[in-house]
């Protein structure tokens, strides 16, 4: 299918989530049966997927639904060269990979190289960035730079998570599941028309659990969940040219702290190393509460969009979406892991974002056009203590604000250069400035005055300094498609994406003097050969994609201890960034959906990845044998089968998924302890929906093999780490879930 004209877009996004189906779902098409058209947009306009020249991955709603899907991480078991999963110390803070490209540390001011937008607004920060799925009509992965057709720019990739629109009828929906580990999940959803033209609604989802541990020291679960989130929206379509849209979302996140599984026993205490992975000791949240400082481990996150669609001929639409959103977190992330107070951070991050997009969509017979203009004002803090409370004790306390003004004008245009031969080019200009404004000091006491303990006493300043720096950039993309006929398209593309450099809120102009001038920005162009293809009758897709990526000026965040003193011992440590010189990545994805006939059907997804560090300089001296690409496994490879047949009134349908993923490297230095060697996991579900659709039962196991698979860890002790702090051997490990089984029921009124 070609792109639609503006005029019927607006039709089509009502119904889209109907059309946007990446499952078996079956086509009646005269006697044969065939996959479902997928209906995307990813770039701006509704297409067929296969006539989409770029590596795409669609995956709706009832599919996510048919396999019990929790939250986006999921993803990555299916799609190809991704990585999803929590930062370390989080249960809702993303860490996001695509083909090498991302951010293992969600630090403030730092924009990940992953772009997340929801319902179209721009995501700037990682907090609170771990979605639920949940009144959700697709998912669109894209894999490559993404910026001519974007509000921002994007190195490695775009998620765009889209919400469902509201029904033109009263629609109800109440959906409880109940599961391993005491889940509970209650989500409820209504919509109704007001008016012919006026329609709201609204969904709100409770979402608890205990935890897979318990933390031995305070009593309290631990890797549990308490999420309350609520959604509502408004709709307005005064005629066919007009789609106006209000939507608002809230979420607050009441989990309990994470802290990661010690490898060690305590060096000064001896405590030993607990039996299970998922237990912990520690007794951060509770001893800094004591000692004056907020122990609190809260999210708080919320926002607003408004957007305006006008089609202002049967060529022409207009587009605005303006934004709002702001997060809070307050956590103690306890690097110990044990009732002592070693080495403890209780954290404040505070985010705020204002986005204003403008588009043009241009749609003729030969000529498709997205051109636009996209602003970001955000902020970004961080406030955190580093507690060594066996030194002394001593606080090095951290104040950081990066200020993100931002403006880029964008532009895409595909001509039809014959029936079956187009080409696509397009630009992107940005200019982003960053302001910074960095306090560091040490302080007697547990904790400092800015985190409650008023009575701590200022030792030293280390750091004091306001820094500001533009950074200006224009990059291009070129894509040339060909339909070999109407079942096959191949296609060559070269993308260029930019981040643009920052600084770190963390750094300590003591350390590394040069934090003060901020990190340059990273630059990756990418080379991507594709070939897609509808066979055997349409009951047969597969995607391939080839791409190289030079990736220039890496910025790698990470850590280190500091003797500020000079007595040999470390007493804090201090934020860095390192401009990697240079990386290669390549690849190859597939992906595959077939029926097999009399119910069966199979998914399958693979990607072989080549990511390697070709220049990487310490002092005048190349340590790129020394360092890996982080979050980016050689191997990546996706087997589903599906059966679904008529029963009782009903169809039910099961899903039993395997996925497995080669051995992975945490951060830029290898380090056993931490890193993740190959592993599978291996899901299934069944589910029954009535022929009405009013009824849904299920149960979904997932990690059946129970798997002890590692996601982050902190690494300031024994095990190889790059530099030591506090006196317990302090290195820790974060893990996925293990085995779960839960039950769902969904009724529609």
């Amino acid at each position: 299918m070609k792109a639609l004209a503006p005029r019927s877009a607006i039709a089509l996004a009502v119904s889209l989530a109907s059309a946007a189906q990446f499952s078996p779902a079956l086509a009646q098409t005269g006697p044969a049966l065939a996959l479902e058209e997928v209906v995307v947009t990813a770039r701006r306009r509704a297409e067929n997927l296969q006539d989409v020249p770029i590596a795409v991955t669609a995956l709706s709603g009832d599919a996510l639904r048919l396999r019990g899907a929790t939250d986006i991480s999921e993803l990555a078991q299916m799609i190809p060269s991704v990585t999803l999963e929590p930062s370390r110390a989080t249960s809702t803070t993303l860490t996001a990979f695509i083909r090498g490209v991302g951010q293992q540390d969600p630090l403030a001011g730092f924009e990940q190289g992953v772009a997340l937008y929801l319902d179209d607004v721009y995501i700037a920060r990682p907090q609170a960035a771990l979605l639920d799925i949940y009144d959700v009509e697709r998912v669109e992965v894209l894999r490559g730079p993404q910026g001519t057709l974007y509000g921002r720019n994007a190195v490695g990739g775009a998620i765009k998570y889209v919400t469902r629109r509201l029904s033109d009828d009263v629609d109800v929906r109440l959906k409880a599941s109940y599961g391993s580990y005491e889940q509970m999940d209650l989500v409820g959803t209504v919509s109704a028309p007001v008016t012919d033209t006026f329609r709201v609604g609204a969904t709100v989802a409770s979402l608890t659990r205990d935890g897979y541990g318990k933390n031995l020291t305070t009593g309290d679960e631990h890797y549990d969940k308490d999420l309350f989130a609520w959604r509502a929206s408004a709709e307005w379509l005064p005629n066919d040219d007009w789609l106006v849209r209000l939507a608002y979302d809230k979420l607050n996140d009441k989990t309990n702290p994470v802290a990661g599984f010690r490898p060690f026993p305590g060096a000064v205490s001896g405590v030993p190393v607990l039996n299970d992975p998922y237990d912990t000791t520690a007794g951060a949240s509770a001893s800094v509460s004591t000692a004056g400082i907020n122990g609190n481990n809260e999210i708080d996150a919320e926002g607003l969009m408004l957007s305006v669609d006008w089609n202002f001929s049967d060529t022409i639409t207009l587009r605005s979406i303006s934004a709002w959103r702001e997060d809070y977190t307050e956590s103690v992330i306890d690097f110990d892991g044990l009732a002592v107070m070693d080495f403890d951070a209780p954290v404040i991050y505070d985010n705020e974002q204002f986005s204003q997009e403008f588009q043009l969509l241009y749609n003729a017979d030969r000529w498709n056009l997205v051109t636009g203009f996209y602003y970001l004002d955000a902020t970004a803090s961080n406030d955190f203590d580093v507690v060594l409370g066996q030194l002394g004790p001593v606080t090095a306390y951290t104040g950081g604000t990066v200020d993100t003004e931002a403006w880029s004008l964008f532009a895409d245009v595909t001509y039809s250069l014959t029936e079956a031969l187009s080409l696509s080019v397009g630009g992107r200009y940005t200019e982003d400035k960053r302001t910074a404004d960095v306090f560091r000091g040490t302080y007697l006491g547990l904790g400092s005055p800015f985190l409650g303990n008023d009575s701590a006493i200022l030792l030293a300043t280390t750091s004091d300094y306001e820094a500001s720096k533009t950074y200006t950039d224009f990059s291009p993309r070129l894509n040339l498609s060909y339909a070999l006929n109407d079942d096959t398209t191949v296609y060559a593309s070269y993308s260029q994406g930019w981040k643009a450099g920052s600084f770190d809120p963390r750094g300590a102009n003591f350390a590394t003097p040069e934090v003060e001038r901020g990190f340059d920005p990273e630059t990756l162009d990418s080379w991507e050969l594709g070939y897609k293809t509808t066979w055997w009758d349409g009951r047969a897709v597969t995607n391939i994609a080839l791409f190289y990526s030079d990736y220039q000026d890496m910025q790698i965040p990470g850590s280190v201890g500091t003797d500020s003193d000079g007595d040999g011992v470390n007493d804090g440590f201090v934020g860095t960034v390192t401009n990697a010189a240079e990386a290669e990545i390549s690849g190859i994805e597939l992906e595959g959906n077939i029926l097999l006939g009399q119910g069966f059907s199979m998914q399958l997804a693979l990607s072989f990845l080549d990511a390697e560090i070709k220049d990487w300089q310490v002092n005048g001296v190349d340590v790129s044998d020394q360092r890996a690409v982080q979050n980016t496994p050689e191997e990546m490879v996706y087997v589903g089968l599906i059966y679904s047949t008529g029963l009782a009134g009903g169809d039910v349908t099961a899903n039993l998924n395997w996925s497995y993923k080669g051995d992975i490297t945490q951060f830029e230095a290898p380090v056993p302890v931490i890193d993740q060697e190959s592993y599978d996991i291996l899901n299934a579900s069944i589910v029954w929906l009535s022929s009405d659709e009013q009824w849904l039962f299920g149960i979904h196991g997932k990690n059946l093999t129970d798997e002890l698979i590692k996601t982050a860890g902190y690494c300031f002790g024994s095990g190889g780490c790059p530099s030591t702090l506090g006196l317990e051997d302090n290195t820790s490990v974060f893990y996925a879930p293990p085995r779960t089984v839960t039950a769902t029921v969904e009724y529609r009124f």
